[in-house]
This record gives C-alpha cells, sequence and structure tokens, in this order.
C-alpha cells in the first residue's frame, strides 16, 4: 500500500464538499438537491464509479467548475469519491440536502481551505482515509476575535 497526498486544485474563493456515495444516480439526485437548495449556486460535480464500466459521472451549471471537479476526482481516484466545487454560494446553503441524498454515506470535508486529500494506494485502487482541511490553529481566541467572529456572522447574514 502507498499514502498519497492530494490537493484539492482550486481557486481561493471556490468552495468544495468532498464525500462517499454508493450509487450511479447520486451525479443527477446531488445535482437536484443542489438546485433545490440554491438555484443561484453555480457548481460543478463528478462522482468516480467504483464498479461496472468504472466511469467519472459529471454534471452541474458550470462548464469550467464541472472541468474542474472531473479534475479533482480523476487525481483522487477513490472508487465513490464525489466531489462538489462551487461558486456565489456556501456549503452551508446545500450542506444538509448534499447529506440527505439517499446514495451519501459520508462527508470528508465542506469549505474553502486549502484542502489535502490523504489517499491510500492498493493493488484493487484508491480510498480516501481522510482530508487535510486548512491549517492548524495558532492559538486561543481572545474577546477581540469573539467579537470580530459575531460581527462577521452578523455581516455576512447568517445571525441577527
Amino acid at each position: 500500500m502507498e499514502i498519497l497526498l492530494v490537493p484539492v486544485e482550486k481557486e481561493e474563493q471556490q468552495n468544495v464538499i468532498l464525500g462517499q456515495a454508493h450509487f450511479i444516480k447520486t451525479v443527477e439526485d446531488l445535482h437536484e438537491a443542489i438546485v433545490n437548495s440554491n438555484y443561484n449556486i453555480r457548481f460543478g460535480l463528478a462522482f468516480n464509479e467504483a464498479s461496472g464500466p468504472r466511469l467519472i459521472r459529471f454534471s452541474g451549471n458550470d462548464d469550467r467548475l464541472i472541468e474542474l471537479a472531473k479534475k479533482n476526482a480523476m487525481n483522487i481516484g477513490a472508487g465513490h469519491f464525489f466531489i462538489i466545487i462551487m461558486e456565489e454560494g456556501y456549503p452551508i446553503n446545500v450542506l444538509n440536502a448534499v447529506k440527505n441524498v439517499p446514495e451519501v454515506a459520508h462527508i470528508y470535508a465542506a469549505g474553502a481551505n486549502p484542502m489535502q486529500v490523504i489517499v491510500a494506494k492498493t493493488d484493487m485502487g484508491n480510498a480516501v482515509l481522510g482530508v487535510v482541511d486548512g491549517f492548524s490553529p495558532l492559538g486561543f481566541e481572545d474577546e477581540e476575535a469573539v467579537k470580530d467572529r459575531k460581527d462577521l456572522l452578523r455581516k455576512i447574514g447568517y445571525k441577527l
């Protein structure tokens, strides 16, 4: 077995959701879940089939994001892995709908941070062991950091 560290390729402002699902209709169901949650989000998604023809299935409403999702899915290469790359929206806008898709078995990570996927490569195929999501903490928040956090949430409309 070989352990690989595969960076998620994306632009800084783009958000991603990384997960695992189990059936060919995953692509259509994820697409519907996203547009039914927030029709303004631009997105591309790709899903690695793990049996049969073992194709990378894909969908979305933005060709550039679809191509980026396909590239990442190929680089990671794990069966039943999916990636959603989005702009003009956040995972918080669609994550519950994505998790409620019947085929979705696991969400590894969701956000805009730089991410690295830890992949085990075996003679059978690749498996996602985990995701490095952003960077390690530098310390604890103080009173000013608490105020800044609360102000930001209110500024962007997530708290009253």
